[in-house]
């Protein structure tokens, strides 16, 4: 089937929730910078990340091509404070000992440049179980964690920490369905329409 938006992404993750609700896509790979401004809070900065990679792949596209291009951009928060992307063992492991025993937030906003630009916001609360030095150890040796957001991943390994998720599964995957869908919708794009082939 031919694509019907670009995904201004490099997440494999954010690829695979898109094929599992049935929409082709083409990938473009851009780059914004992601640097949070001062006092800019979590879901400012969330929203601000996600539209910048929208309009970059806007920008990004061929000649001639007008497809809708859809981003997002991921956070997790604890204590007020933006975990990233752990730069080194040192730091992976100070986040996964953040974690341990304690709830946090997740930011996920997702957003469609169609000419013109739309946002929509998740937020998830998270709770980890208490981790012993051990697991924290052997979980950041197991490489999972050192390109995730927070440094963890919720459909991997990391998934037996969790005691609690209050929000959305695929939010804290990186890409909201439920708002992505209603994204899709105001692009015309109606995805059970898409997938009636294949759902006969």
């Amino acid at each position: 089937m031919e694509p019907l938006i670009y995904l201004a992404s490099r997440s494999p993750r954010r690829r695979e929730l898109l094929l599992q609700i049935g929409v082709p896509h083409k990938l473009l790979d851009i780059e914004v910078d992601e640097t949070p401004r001062d006092g800019e809070s979590p879901s400012d900065y969330v929203q601000r990340v996600s539209q910048d990679k929208a309009v970059a792949g806007l920008n990004a596209r061929n000649a001639g091509e007008y497809l809708p291009v859809l981003a997002a951009d991921t956070s997790v928060v604890i204590d007020g404070h933006v975990l990233g992307k752990p730069r080194d063992r040192k730091e992976g492991l100070w986040m996964l000992r953040q974690l341990s025993g304690r709830t946090h937030e997740i930011y996920t906003a997702v957003s469609m440049d169609n000419g013109v630009l739309e946002s929509r916001l998740s937020v998830s609360r998270v709770s980890f179980r208490s981790l012993t030095p051990q697991e924290i150890e052997n979980y950041w040796e197991s490489g999972e964690p050192v390109d995730k957001a927070g440094g963890y991943a919720i459909q991997g390994r990391a998934a037996q920490f969790i005691s609690e998720l209050r929000g959305s599964y695929t939010g804290v995957m990186g890409l909201p369905l439920f708002e992505t869908a209603e994204l899709l919708s105001r692009a015309g794009i109606e995805l059970l329409s898409i997938n009636n082939n294949k759902l006969k």
